[in-house]
């Protein structure tokens, strides 16, 4: 096993795979923990299928790279998302439930009418599971993933106290003069960020997992927010990389084999912290 994983990490286009996986897993948790204490688990699920749409819509105008289209449009839609669900709670599932669904349907029409592909099963499935695309990136793409990862990274770490006063309570931090809004503002701007970034990996019904799971996961043993956090973010690396290696040595699906990670470790966590709590 080892003298083969030698072999495949020979080719750059597999050092290319494991350092993408490595960043948007660690992108990708930073923020679940902030999404599943404000209740916001379900944001992950409907920017997902937003992106799905704008690839499809890419798709359909035949653009040479989807993420200037992608990027701007989920990034939008999370800034939608979130000021309705600050509103009120029904009218915020309302709008994730409009732009999701409205967004699956609309993409998977346009991909059939306007069909670019002889396979277009394939490419929808590929889409929204995963597909072996994480293995066939260029540098560029490398170069772009890097780039925003730093910036998100860079972003949590500069407004770290800010995320966790709006997290907690955010009427107190609204009242010591707190601009709660542009944080939250920033919140989605971020958000969009990962989903769009994450759909290489695990695809766009999968983006919720990877975001979710590990934050669950070290919210099972640790307590503090600092503490889940970190835990959060090796979580999601060490599933990252071991689905990763699982995936190419024994050919499964890359997306679906990361979360399978993440669930196992999900469940190791949960019974810890049963016998923790004992």
């Amino acid at each position: 096993m080892i003298n083969t994983l030698a072999l495949y990490f020979s080719y750059p286009f597999v050092r290319y795979a494991f350092i993408v996986g490595i960043l948007i897993a660690l992108c990708s948790s930073l923020l679940g923990v902030t999404l599943v204490l404000k209740r916001f688990s379900y944001i992950g699920d409907g920017l997902s299928h937003v992106a799905f749409g704008a690839i499809a819509i890419a798709a359909v105008l035949h653009l040479s790279d989807d993420m200037l289209l992608v990027l701007p449009v989920t990034i939008i839609c999370a800034i939608l998302i979130l000021r309705s669900g600050q509103n009120a709670k029904t009218r915020g599932d309302a709008t994730v439930a409009m732009l999701s669904v409205g967004s699956l349907a609309l993409g998977y029409l346009l991909m059939n009418i306007f069909s670019t592909s002889s396979n277009i099963s394939g490419d929808v499935c590929s889409t929204l599971f995963g597909s072996t695309s994480i293995l066939t990136l260029s540098k560029a793409e490398v170069w772009l993933c890097v780039i925003l990862s730093v910036i998100v990274v860079c972003a949590f770490i500069f407004f770290y106290n800010k995320i966790f006063s709006v997290t907690f309570d955010e009427t107190f931090a609204r009242a010591v003069g707190t601009k709660t809004n542009l944080y939250n503002l920033i919140v989605a701007i971020i958000i969009a960020v990962i989903i769009v970034l994450s759909m290489n990996l695990v695809g766009s019904l999968l983006v919720s997992a990877l975001i979710i799971f590990p934050a669950l996961s070290a919210m099972r043993v640790f307590k503090t927010f600092r503490s889940v956090t970190v835990c959060s973010a090796i979580v999601s690396v060490v599933c990252a990389v071991l689905g990763l290696l699982v995936s190419i040595l024994a050919g499964t699906p890359v997306g679906s084999t990361i979360v399978a990670a993440d669930i196992g470790v999900y469940i190791v966590f949960y019974i810890a912290g049963l016998v923790y709590k004992r």
